[in-house]
């Protein structure tokens, strides 16, 4: 059955609170699956399953899916429609509650999520900045959150800044509102991620990196001089003999800037930081 018809005959109806769209278009799943590059020995976390639609094309890919859904209404039809899969694990918890390294043991994991648009930055923050981190992240959110991940200096935000630090992330595939169900007033995207191995820039404490990021966009409508001073209460001219430092003009905002402005502006604010 699709998500509607199990919904209807579990006499459940979609929580927009939760930003419950769902998808039943077993093309689009299967291409989903595919971008998450699964092989036999692979372990996913799947977040929001869902009625377990794509979860039976993980589990039929990967050795082990691990499914942790927020909504206890949907645990009765996932028991249901994946019976016939021993290597799914069901976990009813908000992921944001999940300790994930008790969760995986040490084991490489990769993500697959459909994200609502009211969460998925703490999320991706959730994943990405306490160990351990996945190896690699298929992510559908919408549209303008996926242009925000893979932003270029100029429109640069702090998810992006976050995300581009610890990963690669692409637009792998375009989905249009209507392949929802119910449809969202917006269209989706699905965005892969390449976690790295190492952060592409050199930094020696990851802490104080992003220490500096957030008080840059702190106030992203001011200039970094004033962002700065103001974020992490240094001097105007600390700051700005700083901003001197690693050749950045104090005029400029912080959406402006690359990974590696960041990190050579980490380095020369770091030693009049606590």
């Amino acid at each position: 059955m699709n998500p509607r018809q199990l919904l209807e005959r579990f006499e459940i109806s979609p929580r927009r609170d939760l930003g419950q769209n769902f998808i039943s278009d077993p093309g689009l799943l299967a291409h989903i699956a595919g971008l998450a590059a699964l092989g036999p020995d692979d372990v996913v976390l799947e977040i929001g399953p869902g009625t377990g639609t794509l979860t039976r094309y993980l589990a039929e890919a990967a050795r082990r899916v691990i499914a942790v859904e927020v909504d206890a209404r949907l645990i009765p039809i996932l028991r249901h429609e994946l019976a016939d899969y021993p290597n799914v694990e069901l976990i009813l918890a908000d992921i944001l509650d999940v300790d994930l390294a008790r969760l995986l043991q040490g084991a490489p994991f990769k993500v697959v999520a459909n994200l609502p648009y009211y969460i998925t930055s703490a999320v991706l923050r959730h994943l990405l900045e306490a160990p351990p981190r996945p190896t690699h992240m298929t992510v559908t959110v919408q549209r303008e959150v996926a242009e925000r991940l893979v932003a270029t200096p100029g429109d640069m935000s702090l998810l992006a800044v976050s995300v581009q630090f610890y990963g690669a992330p692409r637009i792998c595939h375009r989905i249009k509102a209507g392949a929802f169900w119910p449809a969202p007033g917006v269209d989706s995207a699905v965005v892969c991620i390449d976690m790295h191995d190492t952060p592409p820039v050199p930094v020696a404490d990851e802490a104080r990196f992003f220490q500096v990021v957030r008080a840059g966009f702190s106030q992203r409508r001011k200039q970094l001089k004033n962002a700065l001073a103001h974020g992490l209460a240094l001097d105007a001219a600390t700051t700005v003999n700083a901003l001197a430092e690693a050749s950045i003009d104090p005029r400029r905002r912080a959406e402006t800037l690359s990974l590696d402005e960041w990190a050579a502006l980490t380095r020369a604010l770091s030693p009049h930081l606590q």
